[in-house]
């Protein structure tokens, strides 16, 4: 769909945090906490993990409690902390806002050495004269890419939205690199994301629900299938490709229109050539945020990828997260097995190894016991082209 002003998407910019709070992590990845006036270690990253520096040590940003830091670790019931890199806000806000709008930004979440590493295995950015491993699966490249996928704040809020603790992968977590558009090539239409599928051609998508009231302020009430958790490796900007959304659309509970120019319509080869780009108009937003971001969404919410329109490539870490009762996308177990055998899965902590277990392992409840379930090579050959 043409228009007399191309890339005319609403840009809305989120600016680099001015002030970013500390989580006190101890060497198995567990967070220091205080619930009540208990302090504890902990897994669950909600606003009891927040701390801000103080003179002399820590500020507990909840209780006000403060501990006393020696060379900027705390010790604690025989346990060391050291302070890490933390949210720009508390967890409970960044939850709020998502209830609210269908999406949140949470600004550099990510410590900037990971971002450098995600950057370096993506072969963009600074690292842009390199050539990508394509020979190494690209989960088990570097730990930055684990760290990323087990990011503890970003959990606890996809976890409380979609009203479940037990939460998966619906594909291995993968850097998706945007390249300079050619002004030729087709581009990604309008869509909405797994388990939805609205605006691709696939079967098993989620019927449209036009009309179905939703728990917007509270988040109850609302069976909600899917969260995207897009990770901004590279800056993104609106010149440089980033992502193109119709803020709020998760809330019609129906895909985009076809006038928008669907993924489905511009999968076809050649559609770029006779339709022109799909909708890139005033109605449209583009998010436009620093390295290091992750932006939440609600898998309803229709979208596109950006065009770049620059010499540099861009980078991105694209993640599906679904409820454990929705059927994956895609098996993740042979990427997790690799995994495990490599260098990156020994760098991590034990917290991120459990994590990732419970998101990449898909299991069930048998007559046995808790069977993995895992893709069957030799039927998937049978039936690939089905």
């Amino acid at each position: 769909m043409e228009h007399e002003e191309l890339f005319a998407e609403r840009a809305v910019k989120v600016e680099r945090a001015a002030h970013r709070h500390v989580l006190l992590v101890g060497d198995d990845g567990s967070m220091a906490s205080i619930d009540g006036d208990a302090f504890a270690a902990t897994t669950v990253a909600d606003d009891r993990v927040v701390w801000d520096e103080c003179p002399g040590g820590y500020r507990h940003v909840v209780s006000g409690t403060t501990v006393e830091a020696a060379n900027g670790r705390v010790m604690r019931s025989g346990k060391s902390f050291a302070p890490a890199h933390g949210p720009e806000r508390r967890p409970s806000e960044y939850l709020r806002e998502l209830r609210a709008n269908g999406w949140v930004c949470m600004t550099s979440i990510l410590a900037p050495d990971v971002v450098d590493d995600l950057q370096r295995v993506a072969a963009t950015d600074g690292y842009a004269h390199l050539e990508p491993d394509r020979a190494t699966p690209q989960f088990s490249q570097s730990p930055a890419l684990a760290r990323t996928a087990a990011e503890p704040v970003s959990l606890w809020v996809i976890r409380q939205y979609l009203n479940t603790q037990d939460i998966h992968f619906s594909h291995t977590p993968a850097l998706i690199v945007l390249g300079k558009d050619d002004g030729k090539r087709n581009v990604q239409g309008w869509h909405s994301d797994y388990p939805y599928h609205w605006g691709i051609r696939v079967a098993g998508k989620v019927p449209e629900q036009a009309g179905v009231p939703g728990g917007r302020e509270s988040g109850e009430g609302e069976l909600i299938l899917g969260v995207q958790r897009n990770v901004c490796v590279s800056e993104f900007t609106k010149e440089r490709g980033a992502t193109a959304f119709k803020l709020g659309s998760h809330s019609r509970n129906q895909g985009p229109p076809e006038q928008w120019g669907t993924a489905t319509a511009h999968a076809k080869p050649g559609h770029r050539s006779a339709q022109g780009l799909p909708y890139n108009g005033p109605d449209a937003d583009v998010v436009e945020a620093p390295a290091g971001s992750i932006i939440l969404y609600d898998s309803r919410t229709w979208h596109r990828a950006g065009v770049n329109r620059t010499d540099r490539r861009r980078a991105a870490m694209l993640q599906a997260m679904t409820p454990m009762f929705v059927m994956p996308k895609n098996d993740t177990s042979r990427a997790y097995k690799h995994f495990l055998q490599s260098a990156a899965y020994q760098e991590i902590t034990e917290r991120e190894r459990d994590e990732l277990r419970r998101l990449m392992v898909h299991r069930f409840l048998g007559p046995g016991g808790r069977d993995v379930i895992t893709g069957d090579a030799e039927l998937s050959e049978l039936f690939g082209g089905g």
